[in-house]
């Protein structure tokens, strides 16, 4: 039998995230493991009077293309997009993107280096998405390997997953947005915490507050930092960071110098951030800032969409950022690296300390 939360998760993606319109265009990526959600959203889109486009890959992160393309394809054709697969960018009018790994170290064996020159020249791709010009909505479908990354079995993944996402939005919106009008208004903040001590200038720049209208789950405010006013380090002792199924270094530890990263370090995978961080000029910038605040997200699960909203954590993104939140640094890496400071960590705004130990003052 189809979980009946399925049901109430499609409505969710398409009414509140998208609000799809008639007419449009919708992208719906996927892999075939998600066919449930797959079907409950495409029923949806279709009562609504839009077309929803199905694209089926693995895995889904490997902007429009599969991991075997692109370890197999000549050199040459890393370098430029199919021109119906640009128009498609071009011209789609929302995109839902449901992560549904069927293994989460799928396209892990593709060479860094090929991997980086086809993200670069798949930037493009996701100009409209990241300027916020379309909506579209990245999400999470309940997996056995997802289930088994958090430690989980798939019927405590699914609890976890649909707990996370089906909750009143318009009331944690609201207590949101009152933390986040103070960094708005902030000149400065300082992040400490093991390992930590990192300040950020973000004078001038808004919080944007996720209530379930960008990413689901959401739960995050979040906000550009300015290009060159970064200095200290940040250790990522708690967790790991992952950047989707592509690589996973433990213990990273990055030092900012007038905004850029000048020394980077991991306990494992080394090579592999070292190949991130150097795919382009701005990949050593940061792109993000972001605070956790979703209540039911409460543990790490290897998985970023839901990491970055635990209560009590921020996240630093190296890479791209919002031009919609007033950020200017331009990468082809948006990379999210969550640090835990709900055990000795805390938020300054202007030297005044407002978050101790995860807990708002």
């Amino acid at each position: 039998m189809t979980d009946p939360r399925i049901e109430s998760y499609a409505d969710l993606l398409v009414e509140r995230c998208i609000d799809v319109q008639p007419g449009w265009q919708v992208v719906v990526r996927a892999t075939p493991v998600a066919r449930p959600l797959v079907e409950a959203v495409v029923r949806r889109i279709a009562r609504r009077g839009a077309y929803a486009l199905q694209r089926i890959a693995w895995p889904v992160e490997q902007s429009r293309f599969g991991k075997d393309w692109i370890k197999e394809a000549p050199e040459e054709a890393l370098d430029s997009i199919p021109a119906i697969t640009l128009y498609e960018a071009e011209n789609e009018d929302a995109a839902i993107v449901i992560f549904s790994a069927e293994n989460t170290r799928e396209g892990s064996d593709v060479d860094p280096a090929r991997r980086a020159r086809w993200t670069k020249t798949a930037q493009p791709l996701a100009r409209r998405h990241r300027a916020l010009e379309i909506p579209w909505n990245a999400c999470q479908y309940p997996t056995p390997a997802a289930a088994q990354d958090a430690g989980m079995t798939l019927a405590q993944f699914e609890d976890f997953v649909y707990g996370a996402c089906l909750i009143d939005w318009d009331a944690l919106g609201e207590t949101m947005r009152r933390h986040a009008e103070h960094f708005s208004a902030a000149e400065e903040v300082r992040i400490v915490g093991a390992g930590t001590d990192i300040t950020l200038g973000i004078a001038g720049r808004e919080a944007v507050v996720d209530d379930g209208k960008l990413n689901m789950p959401g739960g995050e405010f979040f906000m550009s930092p300015l290009e060159e006013a970064t200095e200290g380090v940040i250790h990522y002792s708690e967790f790991p960071a992952s950047y989707f199924t592509l690589g996973r270094c433990e213990g990273v530890r990055l030092v900012f110098r007038e905004g850029r990263i000048v020394e980077a370090t991991a306990d494992t995978n080394e090579e592999f951030l070292l190949k991130m961080l150097d795919m382009d000029e701005g990949a050593r910038r940061l792109g993000e800032l972001g605070i956790g605040c979703n209540p039911m997200i409460d543990r790490h699960m290897e998985n970023v969409l839901f990491d970055e909203k635990i209560g009590g954590t921020i996240h630093l993104a190296v890479g791209n950022a919002y031009e919609f939140a007033g950020g200017t640094n331009k990468s082809s890496l948006h990379w999210d690296m969550v640090k835990d400071l709900r055990a000795g960590g805390e938020i300054h705004l202007d030297g005044e300390l407002v978050q101790k130990d995860g807990k708002w003052l």
